[in-house]
Order: structure tokens, then sequence, then C-alpha cells
């Protein structure tokens, strides 16, 4: 039988595309390839894994990794990238916004509730799904370069896409005071922990599905898009160069 890392040294590059040599140290997680674009543009680098199910661009010791949409994958992620043992990887996510945020708005979060199911599989659902200290760190710092402002507090990871009809999920989602809901930070708070990799997120209000007029649509996704989604890129590469210049380690947490 084969063991885990002979699994994940192979299915990584069968997945992205990209020889486990050619990954950077310090990793974007992303689930819409049009930031993995704006990076390659940036930095004007190929795109590997154009017929993968997961694309690429490395530029320096950073490479950003679109994986898709939802917990599984995410979780998939994660256990391919232990086959490279990152230095950090920080999730750049969109969420719907669930008090007062509007759309555009930072949320730096502290935790995340695991209503994923995914993460289960990992670790028992009494552990909580937290980010690396450091690593949130160096985002928030990044944040305030960029002249922004953020929102944090614990976001609500779910396998459910699609909610915004279901009155009785609204309801438990205002009692547990959660700030945004996503598919997928928990999970790699969770798996990332599991596989003693450093982990953050920083999460992008794309919609304020608790509002009558509020659920995303494909315009104002597209609004999203073209005012918001650069800059949000933009931190999370600056978050990530601040760690690698500083020399700095992440591992603030005792994986065992």
């Amino acid at each position: 039988m084969k063991t885990k890392e002979e699994i994940v040294n192979n299915w990584l590059p069968r997945y992205t595309g990209t020889p486990l040599d050619k990954f950077g140290e310090y990793i974007i997680l992303v689930n819409f390839r049009n930031y993995v674009d704006l990076f390659a543009e940036k930095f004007n680098v190929p795109v590997l894994g154009e017929d993968k199910p997961m694309q690429t661009a490395t530029h320096g010791n950073i490479t950003i990794l679109n994986f898709g949409m939802g917990s599984a994958v995410a979780a998939t992620a994660m256990d391919l990238l232990s086959a490279i043992k990152p230095k950090a990887a920080l999730f750049l996510g969109k969420c719907g916004g669930l008090k007062k945020t509007k759309v555009g708005d930072l949320i730096l979060p502290i935790a995340a509730i695991r209503g994923d199911g995914t993460s289960n599989d990992y670790l028992p659902k009494e552990i909580p799904a937290l980010p690396s200290f450091r690593l949130q760190q160096a985002v928030s710092a990044c944040i305030k370069k960029h002249e922004r402002d953020y929102w944090t507090g614990t976001v609500y990871t779910t396998n459910r896409r699609v909610w915004e009809h279901d009155e009785k999920f609204k309801e438990y989602l205002r009692n547990i005071k959660t700030m945004a809901i996503d598919m997928e930070t928990a999970t790699i708070f969770v798996v990332g922990f599991a596989n003693s990799i450093p982990h953050g997120a920083l999460l992008l209000v794309s919609d304020n599905p608790m509002e009558p007029d509020g659920v995303k649509t494909a315009e104002s996704d597209s609004k999203v898009t073209q005012f918001f989604v650069a800059q949000h890129l933009n931190i999370g590469i600056d978050s990530l160069l601040e760690l690698a210049k500083s020399g700095e380690s992440v591992k603030h947490m005792i994986f065992e």
C-alpha cells in the first residue's frame, strides 16, 4: 500500500501540472481563476495547469493555487500541499457578510465554526478551527499599509451552497453571532493543522445574503471583481513577502 507521502507527491503535480520543485515556499490559496490570472499578469509569469483541476502561477518564493470551490476540494488542496511542506498558506476567499458589513469589506477571521463536515474526517469536532497567529498578524499589518481597515471575528463554514432561502438556517446564523459565511475557511484551518501547515485567511465580503436584496448575482459579483479583487490579492502577496523577508517562523502552534 502506498504511503500518504507517496500519494501526495504524485498527485500534487497531477492535479496542478506543476512539478514539486517549482512551487514556492509560501502559498496563496484562491477559489477563483481570475486571481491566478491577475497574479500572472502582475509578475509576467505563466499560468500552469490550464488542463488540470487546479491552476498555479509562481513568482519568486510565492505560488498562487486555484483549487476551486467547496470544503472537500479545499481539504484535498491542503493534503496535496503537504508534499512541499510550505512555510505558510494564506487563503484569499470571498464570503457572505452576516452583520453590518458592506460589499468590499475585509474580514480577518480569528476562528471558524466547523459546519463543513469535511473537517470532521481529520480531527475531532471539539477541536477549534484556528489560524496561525503570526500569519494573521502579518496580514493585519499589510491591510493597514494599503490604507484599509478590516473586521474580525468568526466565520461559519458550510458545505451547503444554496441556503439563502432557508429562514430556519438564517436564524441559526443570527443566533451564533458569526461575522461571515463561506465554504472553505474552517476546512483549511483544520486540515492545515492536521498537515502541520501554518495557515491563515483574509476574506472579502462579496454579498450580504441576510438582506432581502443582498444575495449574490452575476452582476454583483462582476462589480466585486472590478473594484476589490486586485487589492485583495495585493494585500495577500505583500503579507507573504513581508513574512519571507522577515525570515520569521510562522509555526507557533504545536501540531502533534
